[in-house]
């Protein structure tokens, strides 16, 4: 389920919770919340970047041992083969 994010609509008339941003965990197909679940004041759901970070799994490892292939780019057109 994504983490989708809320600010208040109106900071002046926010309660700390929904003035500074909250966070709620929502199924995909679920409607955006109108009111702070904590003051009843005014939210909007706000856009934010997906977390994407480096593989800690050992993806790269698994995928050597599997038999392919990884390529560096080293500049314009020019990759070396990492394994």
């Amino acid at each position: 389920m994504p983490i989708r994010e809320y600010v208040a609509v109106d900071p002046k008339n926010a309660c700390r919770h929904c003035k500074d941003g909250f966070e709620e965990v929502e199924a995909i197909e679920a409607p955006a919340i109108a009111t702070c679940p904590r003051c009843g004041g005014q939210v909007r759901r706000q856009l934010s970047a997906p977390s994407v970070g480096a593989s800690h799994s050992g993806l790269h490892d698994r995928a050597k041992n599997a038999g392919f292939t990884t390529y560096k780019k080293l500049g314009s057109g020019e990759y070396e083969k990492k394994y």
